[in-house]
């Protein structure tokens, strides 16, 4: 549904100065909004959620896990017990799906966030958006099936087989595709990881929706409306296993939020340092809630991370109260942590059937007791990502890129 037929009057951003004319003010906000540039704390944020969820996954076909480790080695101090020992919050590791979420709700509505509050009549153009993350999307998607199938087939000549590798035929491809996992079928062989991507594919789907009710009736009304939807999808469907946007919608919506709140902001007004203490305190709670389920600790670390992340963009604007030796460390980790942000979607894609054919070559898909060879499969797939990006991914970037419409030229 296009926002184009609505009317703006509803909208709880402040008007437009009145001597603007239409199509000056649209240009002086297209102008805002692509001046916006890379923030680096989001690009460090999906390196790390990124990561963190490669490596969690990697633990589990990999390594015998933390129970049967510390069964068996006690508490020996030796290199490889300490390291084993050392990984243990990677147990949360999980966490990093609500990370991207946020980010990836922020991303999307953060453009149109500053074009609304320079223009309250600004309208999303719902078609190009759609084929711009088709375009952006699908190419990645299509190849890491192609990938997955290729790997998932060599495992499967390695028996015993890993019980990580599902169906691998036509249906699942078409199913996985079509992003319908969750709902009309499993993801895609070894890839588990798929399942949030067709939740992704569904939030871009219906993102001009909520665009259309956020003119209407602001932003803090559709993430209170997303909210009782969350809530209900998740006592009608997740708790059957069915997997639907709507049971993960508001936390995608916070991140569309925290965009609209920071676009309508005064440049130079900090938010509250206390942020930081209720995100810990949320990302605290997840983690005590996993013990019980991981859909409710989702929901938790949402929460924690949304409050983060609307204080850590403050970087920008806020004055240094760190050493020189701390900002040079933050500085340097978040520079490192950004570069891998930069192909996070491609090492989230396919990291899984990297980890599932090593194991088959290595170790006939048995767990080891020993961390390392956890730490050597991840030293293939960051590369091996890499080069996906490189050779899939960025093209995909350039083609969706081109069809993003021209800023008017501002009347004189």
């Amino acid at each position: 549904m296009s926002d184009s037929a609505l009317d703006a009057a509803g909208s709880s951003l402040p008007l437009s100065p009145p001597r603007q004319s239409a199509a000056t003010s649209g240009a002086h906000s297209d102008a805002r909004a692509d001046s916006a540039g890379k923030e680096h704390v989001i690009d460090a944020m999906r390196g790390f959620a990124a990561l963190l969820v490669a490596y969690f996954h990697c633990r589990q076909v990999a390594w015998v896990g933390m129970q049967t480790f510390h069964q068996s080695v006690g508490h020996a101090l030796s290199p490889g017990v300490l390291a084993a020992y050392l990984t243990f919050p990677i147990a949360w590791g999980s966490a990093g799906v609500p990370i991207f979420f946020v980010i990836s709700g922020y991303c999307i509505h953060r453009g149109g966030a500053l074009r609304l509050a320079s223009n309250p009549a600004y309208r999303l153009d719902a078609g190009n958006f759609w084929v711009r993350r088709f375009a952006r999307i699908y190419p990645v998607l299509l190849a890491a099936l192609v990938l997955t199938f290729a790997l998932d087939w060599f495992s499967l000549q390695l028996p015993p087989v890993s019980h990580k590798i599902r169906e691998i035929g036509l249906q699942s491809f078409l199913v996985n595709l079509f992003s319908l996992q969750g709902v009309a079928g499993k993801t895609y062989g070894s890839n588990g990881a798929l399942w949030t991507l067709s939740l992704e594919v569904q939030f871009y789907a219906v993102y001009p929706l909520l665009f259309a009710l956020r003119r209407r009736i602001g932003m803090t009304s559709v993430l209170a409306i997303v909210a009782v939807v969350n809530v209900l999808s998740a006592y009608v469907l997740e708790r059957h296993d069915i997997q639907f946007f709507t049971s993960y919608w508001f936390s995608w919506t916070l991140g569309a939020w925290i965009a609209d709140a920071r676009a309508r902001r005064a440049p130079h007004a900090p938010a509250s340092a206390w942020l930081y203490g209720l995100a810990a305190g949320f990302i605290a709670l997840g983690c005590a809630a996993f013990h019980f389920g991981q859909y409710g600790a989702f929901q938790l670390w949402a929460l924690g991370f949304a409050f983060y992340l609307y204080k850590a963009l403050d970087h920008r604007n806020g004055k240094p109260r760190n050493t020189a030796a701390m900002r040079v460390l933050s500085r340097a980790l978040s520079r490192v942590l950004s570069r891998f942000g930069d192909f996070s979607f491609s090492l989230y894609l396919i990291h899984l059937p990297i980890f599932v054919l090593l194991s088959s070559v290595l170790f006939r898909s048995s767990l080891q007791m020993s961390i390392w060879p956890s730490f050597g499969y991840m030293l293939v797939a960051v590369p091996v990502a890499y080069v996906f990006y490189r050779v899939v991914e960025l093209p995909a970037m350039k083609w969706s890129a081109s069809f993003k419409p021209k800023a008017a030229a501002p009347q004189r």
